[in-house]
């Protein structure tokens, strides 16, 4: 069984941080109001469900065909989370031009997933370190997957609920926010190896 206190905070943090999903969510919502925006949430929650579903297939494979890929897979993710842990530390209010216009739509959120950078690493990294490790049960890859796209569903309509609210929180206390989130992303990286 994972670390789930890890594995938690890793979901929660890398979900619920600005990213194009976020950032077009909460962009639509101020723009066309919330209820407008629903269409474009739903297209970002369809997406995501195969890119998860096309990361755990990736890395299952992977694991399959070279089960000693494993350990350095595991490095990978450490990696990743450790380089994600910098930027969110880093990084200051209104993100570094994250904000891109599009249309507000269900193709335009469904289309996103598979541009989006964040979303593939996010599915490759939590499915290979978090998941794969421990289940190797289809079913139960299946509904990690679901469960890892629901908890989007359920970011981007966080963000777009309060659209404006979460730059004000970031904006006046974003070096807080982001010594926190380094620190939790930190713990994360490093209970990978426990």
């Amino acid at each position: 069984m994972p670390n789930l206190g890890a594995f938690l905070s890793y979901v929660m943090i890398t979900t619920f941080t600005p990213g194009p999903n976020n950032i077009m969510s909460m962009t639509n919502a101020v723009k066309y109001g919330y209820r407008k925006s629903i269409s474009f949430t739903l297209g970002v929650f369809s997406g995501f469900i195969i890119i998860m579903i096309l990361c755990a297939a990736f890395s299952a494979t992977l694991f399959n065909l070279m089960p000693s890929i494993k350990p350095y897979m595991t490095y990978v993710g450490a990696a990743y989370i450790l380089w994600l842990s910098w930027k969110i530390f880093r990084s200051k209010p209104n993100g570094e031009g994250d904000e891109k216009k599009g249309e507000n739509t269900f193709l335009a959120g469904f289309m996103l997933q598979f541009v989006n950078p964040k979303v593939i690493l996010y599915g490759i990294t939590t499915l290979s370190t978090f998941i794969l490790p421990h289940y190797n049960s289809f079913p139960l890859i299946g509904i990690s997957a679901v469960i890892l796209a629901f908890v989007a569903f359920i970011s981007v309509n966080c963000w777009a609920l309060f659209g404006s609210g979460f730059n004000f929180i970031f904006d006046r206390h974003y070096k807080l926010v982001n010594t926190a989130l380094f620190l939790l992303l930190v713990y994360c990286a490093v209970s990978l190896f426990h």
